[in-house]
């Protein structure tokens, strides 16, 4: 941590008598923020419409870690968020992380796609609002925001791209450029929710965040590529690299995410109304065939893969620079990616019965 932390809030989160509202905390990064917290003896309200893949899991491994509430209810249901946020007002951090997560889900139904992350988005924000918290209110974007990034030079470097000029990755000052309905509507709300801090002062911070994973991550083809990979692996699943394979992202581990959520919570006086690029940094970059080798060396066997073209608006390398979370949060991963990967296919393995 800097030494510009605001040591009450760091505090008053570390506390037994803290209250955490987690919109998407039945999803796989919010079961991991509600455990964090309810480890500590704090109240989690998690908010959840519970319509993803192992939702109802994690809600009752989370039923036997702490004091949590379970609010069964969509984002875009308006007036039920209203008196949700009026009910736990007194909530002490709000960690927003409801939202569809899929490019080629946005893709085939973009009205929905827009629907759940913007105008699910506005009746969060306009909750919070009318709510008067003061509360930290952390939005989880994400790095599609900044598009193909056509003025970055790129170049292949074996089996992994690589960037020509941005040896620390990718920062906060590349301009937004969306790319996808899901690009556009993650987009759209991170502006929103930097805008209600401009013009009404709410304690809003947006985290672009690149590709997390970790336990309790079920993930499908189509989102949570590297706990699919997993997965499939360890349950003999074929797997289809679309495109060339060796698109490159900066893996961060699920904890380490988490450890960024409490930094920004804590130092939030200085910090509401910013944007940080959060994920692996260039120590964690990895190509998806340098992932698949690390995996089918873990499991001793020759994975079954195919090729597919690519997925509209991929990128072919994304890497965070992540010197302003480290300046102004105090933060830095703790987990290099073949250790984060080791304990995920050690998650995977304990738990094929519901992942099968």
């Amino acid at each position: 941590m800097t030494g510009i932390e605001n040591l009450a809030w760091h505090r008053k989160l570390a506390g037994a008598d803290a209250k955490i509202l987690i919109l998407g905390g039945a999803g796989f990064i919010g079961s991991n923020a509600a455990s964090r917290f309810l480890e500590r003896g704090a109240e989690v309200v998690v908010v959840d419409n519970l319509s993803r893949k192992g939702s109802r899991e994690n809600v009752r491994w989370l039923d036997d870690r702490g004091n949590v509430l379970l609010i069964e209810a969509d984002i875009r249901d308006a007036a039920l968020i209203e008196g949700l946020f009026r009910e736990h007002r007194d909530a002490d951090l709000i960690l927003h992380l409801a939202g569809q997560v899929s490019v080629t889900g946005s893709i085939s139904d973009p009205r929905t796609d827009f629907e759940i992350n913007v105008g699910g988005t506005i009746n969060v924000l306009e909750a919070a609002r009318k709510a008067e918290t003061g509360a930290p209110f952390i939005y989880a974007s994400t790095n599609k925001v900044y598009g193909d990034m056509s003025d970055v030079s790129v170049e292949l470097n074996g089996t992994s791209y690589r960037y020509r000029d941005r040896s620390l990755g990718i920062s906060e000052q590349q301009p937004l450029d969306f790319h996808s309905p899901y690009a556009c509507s993650k987009g759209a709300a991170d502006q929103y929710v930097l805008d209600y801090h401009r013009i009404y002062g709410l304690n809003t911070v947006v985290f672009r965040q690149s590709c997390i994973y970790g336990p309790r991550q079920f993930g499908v083809e189509d989102q949570g590529w590297v706990a699919w990979f997993a997965i499939a692996a360890e349950l003999g699943k074929p797997i289809t690299i679309y495109g060339d394979g060796k698109q490159v992202r900066d893996l961060l581990f699920v904890e380490d995410l988490v450890d960024a959520y409490e930094a920004a919570a804590a130092n939030i006086e200085w910090v509401a109304g910013s944007a940080f690029n959060i994920g692996g940094g260039p120590k964690n970059g990895v190509s998806l065939l340098e992932l698949l080798d690390y995996l089918g060396e873990r499991s001793r066997t020759k994975l079954p893969l195919t090729h597919a073209a690519w997925r509209p608006g991929d990128q072919r390398i994304y890497l965070s620079d992540i010197r302003r979370a480290h300046d102004l949060l105090g933060w830095s991963p703790r987990t290099g990616w073949r250790d984060g990967v080791a304990r995920l296919t050690e998650w995977v393995r304990a738990n094929r019965d519901l992942l099968g």
